[in-house]
């Protein structure tokens, strides 16, 4: 799954005024008690490819560019964007947006080589990223040898569902084009991994990254292996089997909210923060109700320091959450890393059942 498609940029004012709105009618239905009922919407063939993820429950993490310029070595950065892939991979994250938490800083107060560092850092953390989401039959493909992979053989490796390996059996698989000859109108020749290239209906540019379901019925030793390409998001709404995730770039935390690949944004914002609500004290209620969710974690300074390095005219970072929330009350430490914040807020939020 690679960068999500970016949609027209909307002001706070009208994200506050559709917030609002929303939580007036999420207390409308839980007061009458009714349901609305499922609009069934006919998608072209172009909008069944392109999928967006809109129609199936997602939940997306938003981790700031700073904590990788704060590890103090190239090898250390690569081992912490490892880490934070596997935290998204264990609780099946479907987007992780990179924003930069330290955009406006005056130049008074940081230098600016140091602010277009940052920005650097977003970039390289992104990448990383993205080359431990690609299965590994792809990477030589799209990723070709770059100083900010330098170190990423010491990142773990993912083990997801499409990492398939190529004695494995499986209906789908990811793939990228290929130029091979073709007779005019009869498809692409698609790399799917297996020992012969897959044959797909559509005719595509070479280069492309698609999700394949194979058709032919023996998949790993039939002769010709045909197929057809589907919306990335086909194996999560089919088979419930999770298929990786999205990178995005927010160039603020502003961002990380107006410019959501999701139409109606997201429906279910979460902030954390040692001075939030104390975790143990919401309830499983105020998580029921919600289409796409997303986590928003701090840097070094948290989530106020990226606040005030915004353009946001809002005082209180609280308030541009829906909740927000103390995940680990009565923390031994004084200080809780940010990769170490992400696996103990997602696993208490699987607990109030969230999205798992």
């Amino acid at each position: 799954m690679g960068l999500v498609k970016k949609v027209n940029q909307k002001n706070w004012r009208e994200i506050h005024k559709e917030r609002k709105k929303r939580k007036e009618e999420k207390f409308l239905k839980r007061a009458l008690k009714t349901e609305k009922p499922k609009n069934d919407e006919e998608s072209t063939a172009t909008e069944e490819v392109n999928s967006d993820f809109d129609d199936i429950r997602t939940c997306s993490i938003a981790v700031p560019g700073s904590i990788l310029a704060n590890a103090q070595s190239p090898e250390l950065r690569a081992y912490l964007a490892g880490q934070v892939a596997r935290a998204a991979c264990i609780y099946k994250i479907s987007e992780i947006v990179i924003f930069d938490d330290i955009c406006g800083t005056p130049p008074s107060v940081i230098e600016t080589d140091t602010v277009s560092g940052n920005k650097k850092f977003c970039i390289q953390f992104a990448r990383l990223l993205q080359y431990l989401e690609c299965p590994q039959y792809l990477r030589k493909h799209f990723f070709p040898i770059h100083y900010d992979l330098k170190f990423a053989g010491l990142m773990n490796p993912l083990d997801a569902p499409h990492h398939l390996r190529q004695d494995e059996d499986f209906m789908f698989r990811e793939g990228i084009t290929t130029d091979k000859p073709v007779k005019k109108g009869k498809g692409t020749y698609v790399n799917i991994g297996l020992l012969k290239e897959a044959l797909i209906e559509d005719a595509l540019k070479p280069g492309l990254r698609v999700t394949v379901e194979i058709t032919t019925k023996d998949r790993l030793n039939s002769k010709k292996i045909c197929g057809r390409a589907v919306p990335p998001d086909r194996p999560v709404k089919q088979l419930k089997t999770y298929w990786g995730y999205s990178v995005r770039l927010a160039g603020s935390l502003s961002e990380v909210f107006s410019k959501s690949p999701f139409p109606k944004g997201y429906d279910l914002t979460i902030g954390t923060s040692e001075r939030g609500t104390d975790i143990d004290s919401v309830k499983k209620k105020h998580f029921s109700d919600f289409k796409h969710a997303i986590i928003v974690f701090g840097g070094l300074q948290g989530l106020e320091s990226a606040l005030e390095s915004d353009s946001l005219e809002v005082d209180d970072v609280s308030l541009l959450f829906d909740h927000y929330l103390n995940t680990c009350p009565q923390q031994g430490s004084r200080t809780i890393r940010t990769e170490e914040a992400i696996l103990i807020t997602l696993a208490e939020l699987r607990k109030k059942c969230l999205f798992l």
